[in-house]
């Protein structure tokens, strides 16, 4: 087959020139090309340009989340073989990373090479905005362009009250799209479509946060199955059971995920500092470079609190996150969790000092 042949049918699953120059290597010694549309038990569909075939991924490190075959990878494939096997995965442009629910504070990559990551909310129930905060730190962090959509908008029929919750997931999501979407009515799908028209999008929330009847309306047809979720809750069953990735009708690649009951931060230290812009430009005005924003002179943050510009909940959510991913890191660095021990140390003394300087004062 002809590279011409193989860029054509590649094409609509995000094959480009560039792909195409990191895969010269393998292609010299005679492996296929192609892109991981679904990953289960050691064994992976990859879409060809010669169809899909099924390949067995034992060659690619199987013990380190972070280096296993996942959906959206580029891989090559031996053209042949019972097994057939996947030999490598091309370098990632981006990815998905959570930490695991194990204790080895291991990253569980999720999705590879993903352009646009939509953060599926659903308006059945009452918002979360702390785990909204929490998916776009993992997603700014992917290098993908978070969006954040609100499904089932058709549940809140009074504009004003959607108006106040777009506006309240605006003030949590700076920089970030916010979409409104019924799929059951078709509203809003014609600018969502135009958003993940291009490139790779993965999507991202909670069981019964509408994905797989978000997906299907993008794919447009029933691809995906879709189970009522419970009244007293709006949560779901897991109606997705693996990563697929899919060729969208009017172009583009879409990968729908499984519900994510558990969203541990990853070394996500740049996407926490992306979903709270406006704290970390506030914080450079402090006085002190190494402000806690808690009860220092001259801070920035605090300042910006009294005079009602910046809200208790979100300098407290932006406290949570920072201190997780600095957690997670320092279970993997032992010289940064020495420095953390350093730092609860100094501010207990700290503490003990004011309070012993108070009493003090009391006698």
């Amino acid at each position: 087959m002809t590279s011409t042949s193989v860029f054509s049918a590649l094409a609509p699953y995000g094959w480009d020139s560039a792909w195409a120059d990191a895969f010269t290597p393998y292609d010299a010694e005679g492996l296929l090309p192609g892109r991981v549309v679904r990953v289960d038990r050691g064994q992976c569909d990859v879409v060809t340009a010669d169809g899909v075939v099924r390949a067995d991924t034992a060659f690619v490190t199987p013990h380190d989340p972070m280096r296993v075959v996942c959906t959206g990878d580029w891989v090559a494939v031996e053209p042949a073989g019972n097994p057939r096997y996947v030999r490598t995965y091309l370098p990632r442009r981006t990815a998905f990373v959570r930490s695991t629910s194990s204790k080895r504070s291991e990253g569980q990559i999720l999705a590879a090479n993903v352009d646009h990551a939509i953060v599926a909310v659903s308006l059945a129930v009452d918002l979360d905005l702390g785990r909204i905060e929490r998916f776009l730190a993992l997603a700014w962090e992917s290098g993908a362009q978070p969006v954040v959509v609100l499904t089932k908008a058709d549940l809140v029929p009074d504009a004003v009250t959607l108006g106040h919750l777009v506006q309240d997931v605006e003030t949590t999501a700076p920089g970030v799209p916010v979409l409104t979407v019924s799929a059951t009515l078709g509203d809003g799908l014609d600018v969502l479509s135009a958003v993940v028209g291009g490139g790779t999008t993965v999507l991202l929330g909670q069981s019964g946060a509408g994905k797989s009847t978000l997906a299907n309306a993008l794919l447009g047809e029933d691809v995906m199955e879709v189970r009522a979720a419970r009244d007293v809750d709006g949560k779901g069953r897991h109606t997705t059971t693996t990563r697929n990735l899919l060729a969208l009708p009017g172009g583009g690649v879409l990968i729908d995920t499984p519900g994510l009951r558990g969203v541990g931060l990853w070394d996500a230290e740049a996407g926490v500092g992306q979903v709270f812009s406006e704290i970390e430009e506030l914080a450079e005005r402090c006085r002190f470079h190494d402000c806690a924003h808690e009860s220092e002179p001259g801070c920035a943050v605090l300042a910006a609190i009294d005079a009602g510009e910046l809200p208790v909940r979100r300098l407290e959510s932006y406290r949570k996150l920072k201190r997780e991913n600095q957690w997670i890191v320092a279970k993997t660095d032992a010289r940064l969790r020495a420095e953390i021990k350093r730092d609860w140390k100094r501010k207990g003394a700290e503490g003990r000092a004011a309070m012993e300087a108070k009493r003090g004062r009391w006698k």
